[in-house]
């Protein structure tokens, strides 16, 4: 071919590709040629969703938005948005990428700007987006393998967001004319979210269903991995925060058919729905099983999401006879890479299943998780959803289950804002008026309290009931709006009344010597009144149970000390062996109250006195267990089942044992090796 020839095929070729119009609201539209690209990276770990790398092919050009959509091109489809400018202090101005938009939104707006234009507007598929981005590279930026310094703007976990401009347009344009791919905001695209498949793929356009979109480019206050061109994130279709905003593509869909739904996880699959036959304990008989490993790590070969650091469990029972636990799994307590995983004791066995992921949120930290039984065949879900890393700014997220967990309801944002007081902790329960009552960390801190969240409805509407936002003076016993002390444990007492211990935020008893608190509220939760309790305060790494037994008494879980405690004086309790002699004892043990909380005449060691090297993971790790030591710390999630069996679980290590067991006094001669 004559070199003029390819030299005029080249600039009609530039002339497609790179061609630029204006529309009626003043979006600059560039056209992105078909072509193929590999998408995807050889990615591990946290990047494992970004394999495998696969062929694509776009094969059609279209024309997409060269930056996100503007607070007033977006205000144009719908000016109540405005009221939202400026909320947690971003976006205010009329050029800066529009925010605190969901997924329905945005469709809603591409569908507003096809009507008003007489051409197809919508968001693009992760592919296009994904294609556009590396604008014929194959590097981790359009830039090449780094970012230049003058994109970026907080590329870090900002556990209080750093409020930076979001006007759009101010860097260099990547290849192909579109600038703001990589950070700024995160971008809404069509896709339902899912794994790859490796095959050569022609327009792909995800999965079938799914429960999360799509959203991709990264933002102004998440770390650089995040704003790579083959990082895929996801949310929640009707979550929005001041993270994520959208842009446009103007062309038809394509018509591609969606990758297959997939199929359930292990923890979902086989699961028995014939009833089950309790068969209660004699009253009696005092029982206390061999404690067993829940937390098991899956085989390499499983295809499991698992990391290193496993805690922070929840539990509960089924109709159908197992047991249910979840827990977070993770490389670091602030990291978008946590994933909710979940076991089964499947009944009439002695083994718990491999974990398999339970909930996950696509690059979202998702701290703290609650289970519950009502009773009546409905298992409650609550999760915390960070906007991403760290677990300062959560959603709260309910799920329902009435098959014994093998599916859930989708994801309901039950406390939408991303913000304090949503880090969910085990415990939910129910009243004696049928209403759900969760408690949750009033701040990421040490301290700070534990506020209470409560429907009336069957989890369907949720209201924070406490009226004082500042912290209450809990050593003056003041009234205020929280529960002293986080990672609280929360029960109804018969008068109607909330009763809570919590960790930290101690009160000075009449000797002068810290105990942990004690918090009770007359109006479900709105004001608080403190007092110290007669046991000693928890420490990090430790977190109580406080649970009504199905036979009537109160039951407080929880440790003698923290095992970093300097003063010798201050480690262990005195417990009372079966022949009336005291010892000291050290680590996790039992109190039970028949008087609602006023006395605690029994306080037992939970161990059965026999030598055990136990492994608690977390922040436990081996302990010995024998005769005057229990485990030392732990994360507590407890419930019993309808055979009034108690089933406690640490960060690792289940436990079994009942009532008349923790009223039996220790047998000091059992621990003789």
């Amino acid at each position: 071919m004559k070199p003029s020839r390819l030299i005029l095929l080249f600039l009609l070729f530039a002339k497609t590709a790179f061609s630029q119009e204006i529309n009626s609201v003043g979006m600059k539209l560039v056209t992105i040629p078909a072509g193929r690209y590999y998408m995807g990276s050889e990615g591990e770990g946290e990047n494992a969703d970004e394999a495998p790398v696969h062929r694509v092919t776009i094969s059609k050009p279209f024309r997409m938005a060269a930056t996100e959509v503007t607070n007033a091109q977006y205000e144009a489809f719908d000016p109540e948005h405005k009221k939202l400018r400026g909320k947690a202090g971003f976006s205010k101005e009329d050029d800066e990428a529009v925010v605190f938009v969901n997924y329905a939104e945005a469709v809603a707006f591409c569908d507003w700007l096809s009507k008003k234009e007489g051409k197809p507007y919508r968001l693009p598929t992760e592919a296009e987006w994904e294609y556009a981005c590396h604008a014929g590279t194959v590097t981790d930026f359009s830039t090449g393998r780094f970012l230049p310094n003058s994109y970026q703007k907080s590329q870090k976990t900002d556990r209080t967001p750093v409020v930076v401009s979001l006007k759009v347009g101010q860097n260099p344009a990547n290849p192909w004319g579109l600038q703001d791919l990589h950070g700024n905001v995160e971008e809404w695209c069509s896709d339902w979210y899912g794994p790859y498949e490796a095959a050569e793929q022609r327009d792909p356009v995800g999965r079938a269903v799914g429960l999360f979109r799509v959203t991709r480019g990264g933002s102004h206050g998440t770390p650089m991995n995040y704003l790579r061109a083959t990082n895929r994130l996801g949310m929640i279709p009707d979550d929005r925060h001041w993270l994520v905003g959208f842009r446009v593509v103007q062309a038809e869909k394509p018509v591609s058919q969606p990758l297959p739904a997939l199929p359930s996880k292990a923890n979902a699959q086989k699961v028995s729905q014939k009833p089950f036959s309790w068969k209660t304990v004699s009253p009696s008989q005092p029982v206390f099983l061999e404690p067993i490993r829940y937390a098991n790590k899956p085989a390499c070969d499983a295809g499991v999401t698992y990391y290193s650091h496993n805690h922070q469990p929840a539990l509960s029972w089924c109709p159908n006879g197992d047991l249910l636990a979840i827990w977070f799994s993770t490389e670091k307590e602030s990291g978008r890479e946590m994933t909710v995983v979940a076991s089964r004791l499947r009944a009439g066995q002695t083994r718990w299943d491999a974990p398999s992921e339970f909930f996950k949120v696509p690059d979202r930290n998702m701290t703290g998780s609650s289970l519950f039984h009502d009773g009546k065949g409905t298992i409650y879900h609550m999760n915390g959803v960070e906007a991403s890393g760290d677990w300062q700014n959560l959603a709260m997220v309910l799920r329902i289950s009435r098959d014994n967990g093998a599916t859930w309801s989708a994801p309901q944002l039950v406390a939408p804002e991303h913000e304090k007081r949503h880090q969910v902790i085990a415990g939910l329960f129910q009243t004696k008026e049928g209403w759900l009552v969760q408690a949750c960390d009033a701040d990421p801190s040490s301290s700070g309290g534990t506020a209470v969240h409560v429907s009336k409805d069957g989890g369907k509407t949720w209201v924070a009931p406490y009226t004082d936002p500042q912290k209450p003076d809990y050593k003056t016993g003041a009234s205020g709006g929280l529960i002293a002390g986080i990672h609280a444990g929360v029960t109804q007492l018969k008068d109607g009344s909330l009763m809570a211990f919590g960790r930290n935020d101690n009160v000075s008893g009449a000797d002068g010597v810290a105990k942990m608190p004690m918090s009770v509220s007359k109006d479900m939760g709105k004001t608080w009144t403190y007092s110290p309790s007669e046991f000693p305060p928890i420490g990090g790494g430790q977190r109580l149970i406080f649970y009504r037994l199905n036979e009537g008494p109160l039951m407080l879980i929880a440790f003698t000390h923290h095992p970093e405690e300097p003063d010798e004086t201050k480690k262990g309790m005195v417990f009372t062996d079966a022949s009336g002699k005291p010892f000291k004892g050290y680590g996790m043990y039992a109190a039970l109250s028949f008087d609602e909380g006023k006395t605690w005449p029994v306080k037992k060691l939970l161990t059965d006195g026999k030598y055990r090297y136990l492994n608690g993971g977390a922040w436990t790790g081996a302990f010995e267990m024998n005769a005057t030591n229990a485990e030392p710390r732990g994360y507590l999630a407890l419930t019993q089942t309808p055979d009034n069996l108690i089933h406690l679980i640490s960060s690792s290590i289940h436990y079994r044992f009942n009532l008349t067991w923790l009223q039996q006094k220790l047998v000091q001669e059992a621990a003789k090796p």
